[in-house]
């Protein structure tokens, strides 16, 4: 692995900086989430036209820079750092990889070019509170967490007019602004059942889109309703029956499980890439989250005397610097290791989302009374971190199927159960 930032990825960070530092300033970032978007289009329209950001990781076929998600990473650092609200996150870091992943050749060519150009975005919706299971980022993505009969969720019915889907998604990333959504769905009844996804137009006739109060208002969710939704399977409608069951055996419901397989394998790969792109942007804020306290502290003198001055504020200001630092070096190694086909999304993230909280607690605190106010930002790195948390974690959560994959819970059960009845010793 090289360490080292290329000329390109300089410049891109160079100069997305300093658009976020003109665009997107503390008063900006509060007026535009009193917006009905929640966004900046302005600001938006900046990000996609004249950065490229949408379509930076896709091919130049589809109109994007057809560079890695290195890069993709790299700028969401910088996204991170000044909290900006944008569908960049929904659009290029978790729709359109599965659109390229998935869709078919028409579908790629009629919607990846106008995500690349920012015209359209997109937003994946998951029912309930599972959008880090359906992206595998806490274990396996299987079963019916799309929901399932009566169980709620989202279903979806083919019909001699197409497909129709039923149900609720909650907790939607920008799902009330999207002009595209991607909807995971339960199909196939019992015998079959699979999750597939489907592509729904954001102005679909009974498609009902309520913005939601949520903790971290930078990031605007929705709850989506579908009332018998007209919507387009993505990728190849390989169906035999009308009810989209087929006959036992036959090759159209071979094909159909082929088909839930590949969707569940496309959700974890996104999941993971996505976990290293917000292991960076979570790394950014909590840079940012370190920078303004280190500011506040070498000004404000109660007693007159900087309170920055002071070891034991010192000491808590390098613990935090050290976990961001080492939180840092995670998330490039991630996002290296995600465009080398490798996977450590999710424990990037982890170490991302707890230097975030580190950073975003201390400087509440040392800003002292101020930091407690509506009126200052620290509170609103404290929200990014928890809302990330309770989106793609919790953080030990994020951790759990790599201490799995090691064994290290079991290795441990298994020495100390054997202490315990005289048959071995625990060494080290």
């Amino acid at each position: 692995m090289d360490a080292r930032f290329t000329a390109e990825q300089d410049d891109i960070r160079r100069t997305l900086r300093e658009l976020l530092r003109k665009r997107c300033r503390p008063e900006d970032l509060r007026a535009a989430l009193d917006t009905p978007a929640g966004h900046d289009p302005l600001l938006w329209t900046a990000l996609a036209g004249r950065l490229g950001l949408p379509g930076l990781a896709l091919p130049e076929a589809y109109g994007g820079a057809g560079r890695a998600v290195t890069d993709l990473a790299l700028a969401c650092e910088e996204t991170g750092r000044a909290l900006a609200p944008s569908p960049l996150t929904a659009t290029a870091v978790l729709a359109a990889p599965l659109l390229l992943a998935l869709g078919t050749a028409a579908q790629r060519a009629r919607l990846l070019p106008r995500i690349a150009s920012g015209e359209l975005t997109a937003a994946l919706a998951v029912p309930g509170p599972r959008l880090a299971t359906a992206l595998a980022l806490t274990g396996g993505n299987g079963g019916d967490w799309a929901g399932g009969g009566r169980a709620g969720g989202v279903q979806a019915r083919r019909t001699g007019e197409g497909w129709r889907l039923y149900g609720q998604a909650e907790q939607v990333l920008d799902g009330h602004s999207a002009g595209l959504l991607l909807a995971a769905a339960h199909t196939g009844g019992f015998a079959r059942s699979r999750i597939l996804l489907f592509l729904v137009r954001g102005d679909a006739a009974g498609l009902v889109r309520v913005r939601q109060t949520a903790l971290d208002a930078t990031r605007p969710q929705a709850r989506l309703e579908l009332r018998d939704v007209a919507a387009e399977l993505l990728g190849e409608d390989g169906e035999g029956s009308e009810d989209g069951e087929g006959s036992e055996g036959s090759e159209g419901s071979e094909g159909a499980a082929d088909a839930g397989d590949a969707v569940l394998a496309a959700l974890a790969a996104v999941g993971d890439t996505a976990a290293a792109v917000l292991a960076c942007e979570a790394v950014g804020a909590a840079d940012r989250a370190l920078e303004r306290t280190v500011e506040y502290v070498k000004r404000r003198e109660p007693f007159g005397r900087a309170i920055g001055s002071f070891q034991a504020v010192k000491h808590r200001l390098a613990d935090v610097y050290v976990r961001v630092q080492a939180a840092r070096s995670a998330a490039y190694y991630a996002a290296w290791a995600a465009a080398h086909g490798e996977r450590a999304g999710a424990l990037a993230l982890a170490q991302g989302l707890e230097a975030l909280r580190a950073a975003a607690a201390e400087g509440i605190q040392l800003h002292g009374g101020i930091g407690f106010t509506w009126e200052d930002d620290a509170h609103l790195y404290f929200k990014r971190a928890w809302g990330d948390e309770l989106l793609f974690g919790p953080v030990h959560r994020l951790r759990a199927p790599a201490a799995d994959t090691a064994h290290l819970f079991e290795h441990g059960h298994e020495q100390g159960h054997g202490h315990e009845q005289g048959q071995g010793r625990v060494t080290a």
